[in-house]
């Protein structure tokens, strides 16, 4: 056979750096090409050494013709001498930018990216002509991925007031009394329509969801103690003044009886200063201190991961049939959460007492 008359041909010093590099060799492919070789010598059959190498047949077909045609130099991998690479280190920052903005501030009329969108403006701005393939595999080791947006709604308070009440918020988190409560309160909508999101699916098939014909709600109050971890909830059918009451009643009641005063942080939203919330607040006023957050900025009140994790974990995509059946899985991803949540801060706690 050529490829081991080859081999023979070369000095014993040879021979045993091929054999060497085919154990450990840094380089994983001239590794296997290595390897190829050296199976080959040892007259293995080219399919034993596919299916062995798990790698095709034409691989190897193609590295033992290398090998007698080159000799070891056959086996380096010859890339760099491709020359120098399309996209240059400058254009892939411009890329890295232009990503981060719209089509349109290039002007195209459309406002989300496609790899034709991308070819394109590379084209006209830096004046760099590359295939769609090119571009696929740039995006891809810049980790420039098609993602969802996050939507948002401007706060309408000047930068200054809306930081300076933040800052206050954060000044309380730090330094309420041991004897006191902090809370994150919030509300969460459950609907029995499934939320629509991103799955893994095979290449040709798309996934189907069943919607009920008609939808149904059921809502939640939850409240977050950032200090313990703690997790509690109340439930109702409808989302109104008398479900955050319940909220209040049932954290100075059941949830904290023993707590010299409880400081709720949450949103401005109608139900948290409607009349009846008033009079409730009334009754409670030497127990409960409600402190609001600028409006829109569900990034600073801490449960809204919770929610975000509860729907990611729990109503996306959901096939649950009936509300009864939904409501058993959200019961039971929020017990587990409470417990992960209270064994994780139980630890962070120790270890700052350490």
């Amino acid at each position: 056979m050529q490829v081991q008359r080859e081999f023979k041909a070369l000095t014993k010093r040879v021979q045993r750096e091929l054999r060497a590099d085919g154990q450990r060799h840094p380089n994983v492919m001239f590794c296997q090409r290595c390897k190829i070789i050296m199976n080959m010598v040892k007259g293995h059959a080219l399919t034993s050494i596919q299916q062995h190498l798990d790698c095709s047949y034409s691989t190897v077909q193609r590295v033992a013709h290398r090998f007698v045609q080159e000799g070891p130099a056959g086996l380096v991998d010859r890339r760099e001498d491709n020359g120098e690479t399309k996209i240059a280190e400058e254009h892939e920052a411009f890329l890295l930018l232009a990503a981060g903005g719209s089509p349109r501030d290039y002007g195209f009329d459309r406002p989300t990216w496609t790899l034709e969108l991308f070819v394109a403006v590379l084209g006209e701005q830096e004046q760099v002509q590359v295939s769609n393939s090119t571009m696929s595999r740039t995006l891809a080791r810049l980790k420039i991925r098609c993602k969802h947006p996050k939507p948002f709604v401007l706060c309408p308070w000047e930068k200054r007031k809306r930081q300076r009440r933040l800052n206050k918020i954060a000044r309380l988190v730090e330094t309420v009394p041991r004897d006191e409560v902090i809370l994150y309160v919030d509300e969460v909508d459950i609907h029995l329509n499934p939320k629509i999101g991103l799955d893994w699916m095979p290449c040709g098939v798309q996934k189907t969801v069943l919607t009920p014909g008609q939808n149904k709600k059921r809502y939640l109050a939850g409240a977050f103690n950032p200090r313990s971890g703690r997790l509690t909830y109340v439930e109702s059918d409808r989302k109104d003044s008398d479900l955050f009451i319940d909220q209040l009643w049932t954290s100075v009641l059941e949830d904290y009886p023993n707590a010299k005063r409880i400081h709720i942080i949450l949103d401005n939203y109608r139900i948290h200063s409607s009349q009846r919330t008033g009079i409730a607040l009334a009754a409670l006023a030497d127990k409960v201190t409600l402190h609001f957050l600028p409006p829109y900025c569900p990034d600073h009140n801490r449960i809204e991961r919770v929610w975000k994790d509860l729907h990611a974990n729990v109503t996306r995509n959901h096939r649950c049939s009936s509300m009864d059946e939904l409501m058993v899985e959200v019961r039971k991803y929020l017990k587990t959460r409470d417990q992960q949540l209270q064994h994780k801060y139980a630890n962070k706690n120790l270890r700052i007492a350490a």
